[in-house]
């Protein structure tokens, strides 16, 4: 699967950025319709739609948020939300459930021209700007210049649904296949009944949350007290964003039972041909035979015989740091990466020698914060942005 071609390059100096206050959600709502064609028209990724972004700066907002237009607000060239992060500093919108950072531009078109723009535009005195989480199938990474340094992040994998399901599941190493097949045959002899559903409607959301938060709680987010439950932060933002993928038919809530109890589960949204798998939990008491794994078994055979069908979805994306058992599923992976823009080209020179760094050490402006985790049969925590395993 490809991007959308190109928007055409604007001319330097044609076209200025403005910058709009976000004391709260609210203030987004009146722009959300020109942000969404942008989206649609540049990555069709539904986690950089209004409807994700919305409750995000609802619930983690700091009201200190400014989104950032280039030419016309009513039909921008490229948008941003961007947030101070510490002196002379900005960054992009990145709280942990965001997979990429709240940037949008026409794909190919270089980061750096654009970027230059809106630093200049922010207030002084901003000395960089920090652009976190760049995905680089849409972003080739530019070398470093002068003003522009890059950074690695992670890679990410995804599964393209091309051909049938027996095709792919063929080429998947034998380990997978036969530890599969062995897990099934206990829970057999155990009279274990096994099945996958999958809950689209916006008032399945708050019971599928109730049995997720279980979930984690069961593992070590139930012992560090981030498991999602009602009240907590996580909680509201994933209930009312679900919602309103589910009230336009583009949320997947998947829970693969144990005869009468949930023992894993994934939070998926869609758009443009992709699902993006947001999160994953499952029983910890369960572990020994892999649900996530067999539900992810069942659930790739239900979208490639899907996609076979004529059905819209065309790629799985894990948006996710590449684990051991990722490479399970999928051989491609594709670099995400950060960059930040320095107002002068002296300053990332006198950063290293401030800090007694080297250039091989160059950070961005701004390090997003820590990416959370996500539960998986083979690790505790990915490190990502609230990945699926």
């Amino acid at each position: 699967m490809t991007p959308t071609p190109p928007m055409p390059s604007i001319p330097p100096g044609t076209a200025t950025w403005s910058l709009i206050p976000l004391p709260d959600a609210a203030a987004f709502a009146p722009h959300a319709r020109a942000w969404d064609a942008l989206a649609a028209r540049v990555a069709g990724l539904p986690f950089l739609e209004s409807a994700f972004l919305a409750p995000l700066l609802s619930v983690f907002g700091t009201g200190r948020e400014r989104l950032a237009l280039l030419g016309d607000p009513r039909s921008p060239h490229a948008a941003a939300i961007v947030a101070p992060a510490g002196s002379g500093q900005w960054t992009t919108f990145q709280p942990s459930q965001l997979p990429l950072g709240a940037w949008l531009s026409p794909s190919g078109e270089p980061l750096e021209p654009l970027a230059a723009g809106l630093l200049g535009a922010l207030p002084f005195p901003a000395l960089a700007l920090g652009l976190t989480q760049i995905d680089s199938l849409f972003h080739p990474r530019a070398a470093d210049a002068p003003r522009w340094r890059g950074q690695d992040y992670i890679d990410t994998a995804w599964v393209d649904l091309l051909g049938s399901f027996d095709a792919y599941w063929e080429a998947r190493g034998k380990n997978l296949r036969q530890n599969l097949r062995k897990q099934q045959k206990k829970l057999d002899a155990a009279g274990t009944a096994t099945r996958l559903e999958c809950l689209t409607r916006p008032e399945d959301v708050a019971p599928a949350l109730a049995h997720y938060g279980r979930l984690e709680a069961s593992g070590w987010k139930g012992h560090e007290g981030t498991a999602i439950a009602p009240g907590h932060p996580q909680y509201e933002f994933y209930r009312t964003m679900l919602e309103s993928f589910a009230r336009e038919g583009r949320a997947r809530l998947y829970q693969y039972w144990f005869d009468d109890a949930v023992v894993a589960m994934d939070l998926c949204i869609e758009s443009a041909g992709k699902i993006v798998i947001l999160k994953t939990a499952y029983d910890e008491a369960h572990k020994a035979v892999s649900p996530s794994t067999l539900m992810r078994q069942l659930q790739f055979q239900q979208l490639f015989d899907a996609a076979a069908a004529g059905g819209p979805i065309r790629r799985i994306e894990f948006y996710g740091k590449v684990m051991e058992w990722h490479t399970r599923w999928t051989a491609d992976a594709r670099p995400v990466y950060h960059a930040t823009l320095y107002r002068w080209g002296w300053l990332p020179a006198l950063k290293r020698a401030l800090s007694g760094s080297t250039a091989a050490q160059d950070a961005p402006a701004a390090p997003p914060a820590a990416p959370p985790d996500a539960a998986t049969d083979a690790v505790p925590a990915a490190p990502r942005a609230e990945s699926a395993s």
